[in-house]
């Protein structure tokens, strides 16, 4: 099998292990952090220890373009969350509306 067999290169900037909705830098962020492939593994039951091996060995066959794509999806994500909370969903502003109002009624309870 070709490695690339492994992963879906459908969308630009994105690639995911093929049949499964996680992209390899979820992988590869755990395997730079420390993580042995058993343990990515286990923490995601649907991929198997094959895929795991494959993430690993395609980021070393393409390290520059990966150290590229990894910057890359760490500067997507980072502006996600600016995003997220500059521009909270309706749900997030009810929580917090919710818990100053629960706050708020506890200080008064104990006053």
């Amino acid at each position: 099998m070709v490695i690339e067999e492994y992963f879906d290169f459908s969308h630009p900037n994105e690639i995911r292990l093929a049949g499964h909705r996680i992209n390899i830098e979820t992988i590869l962020v755990e395997y730079l952090d420390g993580m042995v492939p058993e343990e990515i593994a286990a923490q995601h039951p649907t991929l198997s220890l094959e895929q795991v091996y494959a993430t690993i060995t395609y980021y070393w066959r393409n390290q520059n373009e990966m150290a590229h794509y990894l910057q890359e999806a760490r500067e997507m994500e980072d502006q996600l969350r600016l995003e997220q909370v500059l521009n909270p969903s309706p749900s997030i502003v009810r929580m917090r509306q919710l818990r100053r109002q629960q706050k708020q009624s506890t200080i008064i309870e104990h006053a």
